[in-house]
């Protein structure tokens, strides 16, 4: 995929650019900077250095990567953090948007980043990331490279309170309500969704939900109560030979994938940078015509397609996946499609975040 995070020490990383967040004097720093000399050779690495003399904050400067498994290192400044009243941001925004120009003009196929200036220079980590996505995710929509951002650990990631707040939430709540289902075990099917539908009145009243909120959670309810409706839900096919069931069998999952991708008035290109999906994958996909996806690449196209809840499960089903109200992975997922967040580099750092396989 074009965008991968990875737990890793950026020094062992194979990438044809390695990115160094660097002092901006030709000398050895700290964190990363002094982790780079170390690893490139320190003494090969500074000679060249100080032929290029200072480098101003956010500008990026190039030298060969001596022993480490690149060719180039791309040094650039970041900015310490100040308080965000002396252009931090704008300074962070072009160290990546110019050492990702630069790779291009050095016709790399492959860098790797760290989250710059997150460290000793103290931009605040959830900021930082956010920048970094964004500034990663617009050069991917028009490049083609593969870009990684290389972390430690992942406490490395840290995401906007607000939002660890409202997923935890949201995997809390239906985490829950897993638990209550399973209390209708036994009960037929009528009885399951009598019970379910009473403990929804009942929250809803009790919460006064209405107008637009209670349009959300009935989206919700698509996702959590569909489980209990299959039993009785499924096609009738008494009286009907196997011939007729299969010759009335609807689309694959490739014929509705592009069908939606002609109703979107997207191109192919647009569909899968945004799915965060390599070219020749998507390649693949429109030449096999009994392409199967993995969750994670069918769940990349309904986010690039900003499907709602009802269309991505329906999606979703016709490559033989569903959500299940227990799974953590769909309750990440389910959480930024149920409140419209469709930044999947924004997704996949909450997936990352929580230890889950990401999307692409």
């Amino acid at each position: 995929m074009p965008f991968q995070i990875i737990r890793n020490d950026i020094t062992k990383v194979k990438a044809d650019a390695i990115v160094n967040t660097a002092n901006p004097m030709p000398c050895i720093g700290s964190g990363t900077d002094s982790a780079v000399y170390a690893a490139a050779g320190e003494a090969q690495l500074l000679a060249e250095r100080k032929k290029i003399g200072e480098i101003a904050p956010g500008e990026v400067a190039c030298t060969p990567a001596f022993r480490l498994q690149a060719q180039y290192i791309l040094h650039t400044v970041g900015p310490v953090w100040m308080g965000g009243n002396r252009g931090e941001r704008e300074i962070l925004r072009s160290c990546y948007a110019k050492s990702l120009a630069l790779a291009a003009q050095l016709k790399c196929e492959s860098i790797a980043f760290p989250l710059i200036a997150s460290g000793v220079y103290g931009f605040p980590k959830d900021e930082a990331l956010n920048i970094a996505l964004s500034e990663i995710g617009k050069f991917l929509l028009t490049g083609e490279m593969k870009v990684l951002l290389v972390v430690l650990d992942r406490r490395a990631l840290e995401l906007s309170e607000s939002l660890v707040g409202s997923i935890e939430q949201y995997i809390d709540e239906h985490e829950a309500r897993s638990v209550r289902e399973a209390e209708y075990k036994g009960a037929g099917p009528q009885e399951r969704r009598r019970l379910e539908a009473a403990r929804r009145y009942n929250e809803r009243k009790a919460l006064s939900i209405d107008g637009p909120g209670a349009e959300e959670t009935a989206e919700e309810d698509v996702l959590f109560a569909a489980p209990m409706l299959k039993e009785d839900s499924l096609p009738v096919f008494a009286g009907k030979s196997l011939e007729d069931v299969l010759d009335k069998a609807g689309d694959s999952f490739r014929q509705k994938l592009f069908k939606l991708i002609d109703e979107s008035g997207m191109d192919d290109v647009t569909v899968y940078k945004k799915a965060n999906i390599d070219r020749k994958v998507f390649s693949s996909i429109r030449c096999k015509k009994k392409y199967k996806p993995k969750k994670e690449t069918a769940l990349a196209f309904a986010i690039a397609l900003r499907l709602d809840m009802p269309a991505t499960l329906d999606l979703l089903s016709r490559a033989g996946f569903t959500f299940s109200p227990s799974d953590r992975f769909d309750l990440i997922v389910a959480y930024f499609i149920t409140n419209g967040k469709y930044d999947i580099f924004e997704i996949n750092a909450a997936l990352f975040r929580y230890g889950e396989r990401i999307l692409g």
